[in-house]
């Protein structure tokens, strides 16, 4: 595809969740596919484009302002990764 030639829209699943009170919206593209992997000494994390936006998107929501310390998202095979993927939790984490 040339940067002339109009990009497919991308279509999402979203969830909304509080934490201490304040909404987080997450959101997936549809076609995301993650795959992550436990290699002992190492964790890969495989995905195609669309799942590096959400990965990415995640982590976004993580950072926003007034985003509590400790604010986490759980990602398992049964709610956003391939089958057979370990078990992957994103976390906020304010102390320094």
């Amino acid at each position: 595809m040339t940067a002339e030639q109009e990009q497919p829209p991308i279509s999402s699943s979203t969830m909304t969740v509080n934490s201490d009170g304040v909404p987080r919206v997450f959101s997936w593209d549809d076609s995301a596919r993650i795959n992550v992997r436990n290699l002992g000494a190492e964790v890969v994390i495989e995905a195609n484009a669309a799942g590096l936006r959400t990965l990415a998107r995640h982590l976004l929501t993580l950072a926003e302002d007034g985003t509590p310390d400790g604010s986490h998202l759980h990602l398992e095979d049964s709610s956003g990764l391939e089958d057979g993927s370990v078990s992957l939790i994103l976390e906020r984490d304010d102390d320094e």
